[in-house]
């Protein structure tokens, strides 16, 4: 697990894989093309980076026709999750993740 848990932490520690990552969440099952739209990068470094994160089984790439769609994994961060912080943190981080939701909200209000 190790490994795995390198090339997940390896693949997170770009700015611009993390906007992938962000896109697929947005709008899961999109084409290379798709996710180059709007992106100051070039194709060829788009797909070295989704390349990255389908190694680290971040990205799951489906070929539908022609067409080769990606979607996000959600379960490698959710796997660090559950080893770092568990069932006993949750409940707090919940909570606090509540209160500065409500900070932010009365700070821009």
């Amino acid at each position: 697990m190790a490994a795995d848990v390198d090339k997940v932490f390896k693949a997170l520690a770009s700015p611009e894989r993390r906007l992938l990552l962000d896109r697929l969440r947005a709008d899961n099952g999109q084409t290379l093309g798709q996710l180059c739209e709007h992106l100051e990068m070039t194709r060829q470094a788009v797909t070295k980076h989704l390349r990255l994160l389908e190694e680290a089984a971040l990205v799951v790439a489906i070929r539908r026709g022609r067409e080769k769609l990606h979607y996000l994994n959600p379960m490698p961060i959710h796997e660090i999750a559950e080893r770092w912080i568990g069932k006993y943190e949750r409940g707090r981080l919940h909570a606090l993740a509540e209160l500065k939701k409500k900070l932010e909200a009365t700070n821009n209000g």
